[in-house]
């Protein structure tokens, strides 16, 4: 863990930011899916922050995870309790410098959080999509946030950087629309799940599945599925961390009490703590989406779709300039996995930079405050930088 304090890191920060909508995809020009379905209009929720340089060549786009939103950095309102989820790496002298970059965060298709996804009104029929919305892939919210990157008169991306299932649409948006990207960075990620992964998310989806509330998706105007969304929550939560990290946070301590209930209740400490992550994001989440964007993620293969099955096929289409970042205990896309993307990337000539941080933290350690992953960051934008921008 960095020495430096959340409360440290928070000290300077872009300051008041704007929730941004761009709609695009009206009937009849609807946005084509790789499933061979339509879905328009499309409407997308991003934020910006920093400044574009006369050129438009300093903008970073920042993809973010699962239940992750275009809140990257700064405050909606003085009175946030908190800022945004990427707040201790993004803004004035941090890792991604909002004195020199133009940062753009974009919310994915398929979510809650602004942009269009099972929980918006089907114009078709003044209700909520539910199951009616179609599945999306990694690459239908690339394509997607490329409308939005059009709409803001932006031919070239200084860097795509991205964690997790963000990660995934960086590698997409490197092989998709390879002459737009300088460079990528890809944290905590991979070119595709493992059957392990897939296993932990099918868990989580049966879990929504199963609860009596769910309605086979038409739950809007009645009480949600919060149980089941609760548990997937609890589940995926689970492959965030670490058996260091909770062995450290928790160990077998008990939770307000000193020996066992001899019922069902909370009595271990890890056990409240889940039970409190699963309550917390039924309030924020919505369960329709987590089916939506676990399934994209699953789907998600570079090279069965641009290699024929092979990682260094399917990166013989990037230009870009990559670095790659693993964490030691992440063990939901362990660092072999990063192994094989590096091996495949030099493979095909790419100018690749790799390294495995270590972290007891799992998963999870790229949205937490670490020295070391910041300076990554700006030692890598600065090399980029330098030799792009005048």
């Amino acid at each position: 863990m960095s020495e430096y304090t959340e409360h440290h890191m928070n000290e300077i920060s872009v300051g008041m930011v704007e929730k941004k909508f761009y709609t695009f995809a009206e009937p009849p020009c609807e946005m084509n899916l790789e499933s061979g379905h339509k879905l328009g209009p499309v409407t997308l929720a991003y934020e910006t922050s920093g400044t574009l340089n006369p050129d438009k060549s300093n903008a970073i786009l920042i993809l973010h995870a699962l239940s992750g939103d275009s809140h990257v950095a700064g405050y909606y309102q003085k009175e946030d309790p908190k800022p945004g989820w990427w707040d201790i790496v993004v803004g004035p002298g941090k890792g991604i410098d909002t004195d020199r970059y133009y940062v753009i965060c974009s919310n994915v298709i398929g979510s809650c959080m602004g942009s269009t996804g099972p929980g918006s009104i089907n114009p078709k029929t003044n209700i909520p999509y539910g199951l009616d919305f179609p599945v999306v892939t990694i690459g239908d919210m690339v394509k997607a946030q490329n409308e939005l990157i059009e709409h803001l008169g932006i031919n070239k991306i200084l860097c795509v950087i991205g964690g997790s299932i963000g990660g995934m649409q960086v590698l997409e948006w490197s092989l998709r629309y390879p002459e737009k990207i300088l460079s990528a960075i890809a944290l905590a990620t991979t070119p595709r799940h493992s059957a392990l992964s897939i296993a932990f998310h099918e868990v989580a989806r049966q879990a929504i599945i199963a609860d009596p509330n769910w309605k086979n998706g038409k739950y809007y105007t009645g009480p949600k599925p919060d149980l089941g969304l609760s548990v997937a929550r609890m589940i995926g939560h689970i492959t965030y961390l670490s058996d260091e990290s909770m062995r450290n946070k928790f160990g077998r301590r008990l939770q307000d009490k000193k020996d066992f209930s001899f019922n069902f209740d909370a009595d271990f400490q890890v056990e409240n703590y889940l039970r409190y992550q699963g309550k917390k994001f039924v309030e924020r989440f919505d369960a329709n989406s987590f089916l939506y964007i676990t399934k994209a993620s699953d789907y998600f293969d570079i090279a069965a779709q641009y290699g024929s099955g092979s990682l260094a096929e399917a990166f013989s289409r990037a230009k870009a300039k990559f670095l790659v970042v693993s964490f030691t205990s992440d063990w939901l896309y362990p660092t072999y996995q990063s192994r094989d993307m590096v091996k495949a990337m030099k493979k095909s000539g790419l100018d690749v930079s790799f390294c495995e941080l270590a972290s007891e933290w799992g998963h999870d350690s790229f949205l937490l405050p670490s020295e070391n992953l910041s300076t990554l960051l700006k030692g890598f934008l600065g090399c980029v930088t330098s030799k792009t921008l005048h």
